[in-house]
């Protein structure tokens, strides 16, 4: 194998950076010269889930709903195309992966001006915008699944199925025999956490225990939750424990046999992966409803449940009590997620690094 310098470029979101961390590790792994560019949102992931250094280059979306900060965004951006081009002039990586998120755009766009092949990465069933955008000159579209929507017909020709990019511990990781006497749900919120989850799940689960369904929880919140979640759960003498973030999430997946979870396609990944049923909850303000999309393909698959977040009060309480009194319901839910399992994706990015650079 020959040794490549390849360059990893990432928006600033956990969707973005867990697999540009991934991704990294395996390549340095194989032998090659990895090094991640971002943004200053990226950064702050970076330094928490790994100790990784990254190129900083900050950028800025176009926003049009405010004049000025369209100006001052299209000035950033400026700069950080001129930054991205002098960057890539002088230490000459062989390879550009984009992970997506507009922060990937200048180096992307400055690589085809160079003439350095570059990979764009998309990890959702709707292409992000982006990605559409850099589609147009990429080498390579990399894709997770194989029905991924929002790319111009004339551009599939490029894409190449190499299945998700996620730790290899979680790759690896061996489905655990969890009890089914006990429903314990893990209740993540995504990077930023889910304000709703606190407000209303809580109340849920009160429910479940008027109800004699017998429930551990392990949830996700924000800082500023944790005394309010704490003293409700207390109270009603609820088994539960809090965390805000979690640099080895699998410490959870192992407790869990079920999670409650908005959609965002890196969790999602990570869950089929290791086999844990989970609700989804997409985010409503997702880009182009991108939660949404992600979450109805694996409904229509019968790899997990569906609740819009108006539907939560309505809802969740019968779904639990469902399962409480069929465990078959989600054993199922793990025989489906089973068969689309890819294990072979960093094989299949190395044959592409081998063809392309």
């Amino acid at each position: 194998m020959v040794k490549k310098k390849i360059f990893i470029t990432t928006g600033g979101t956990g969707g973005h950076i867990i697999p540009a961390i991934a991704l990294f590790a395996n390549l340095k792994k194989r032998g090659h010269i990895v090094e991640i560019i971002s943004d200053k949102r990226g950064q702050k992931f970076l330094n928490f889930f790994s100790k990784i250094n990254p190129k900083i280059i900050d950028s800025k979306p176009l926003l049009k709903k405010n004049i000025f900060k369209f100006f001052y965004a299209l000035l950033i951006l400026c700069k950080s195309f001129l930054l991205s081009f002098l960057y890539l002039i002088k230490n000459k990586p062989d390879l550009i992966f984009g992970m997506g998120g507009y922060s990937s755009i200048p180096i992307c766009i400055s690589a085809k001006i160079i003439g350095i092949n570059f990979f764009i990465y998309e990890n959702n069933l709707l292409a992000g915008k982006s990605n559409r955008l850099l589609s147009l000159l990429a080498t390579r579209i990399l894709v997770s699944y194989r029905d991924v929507k929002g790319f111009r017909d004339k551009y599939y020709k490029k894409v190449s199925y190499v299945g998700n990019i996620i730790r290899e511990k979680i790759l690896n990781f061996k489905t655990q025999n969890r009890s089914q006497k006990k429903i314990c749900i893990l209740i993540l919120g995504g990077s930023q956490a889910a304000k709703i989850f606190a407000e209303k799940i809580p109340r849920i689960i009160k429910l479940c225990k008027s109800r004699k369904i017998e429930i551990k929880i392990f949830q996700q919140c924000l800082i500023n939750q944790n005394k309010y979640l704490k003293t409700f759960y207390k109270k009603n003498k609820i088994n539960f424990k809090l965390f805000n973030f979690e640099k080895d999430i699998l410490n959870y997946y192992k407790k869990a046999n079920l999670v409650i979870t908005r959609s965002g396609s890196s969790v999602l990944a990570e869950l089929i992966h290791c086999q844990i049923p989970f609700i989804a909850i997409p985010l409503e303000s997702s880009a182009d409803n991108h939660q949404l999309v992600n979450a109805s393909y694996f409904k229509k698959k019968g790899m997990c449940y569906l609740l819009r977040e108006h539907e939560i009060d309505k809802k969740l309480f019968l779904l639990i009590k469902s399962f409480h009194k069929d465990k078959s319901l989600l054993l199922k839910i793990k025989n489906k997620q089973k068969k689309i399992i890819n294990k072979k994706v960093y094989e299949n990015i190395e044959n592409e690094i081998n063809f392309y650079s």
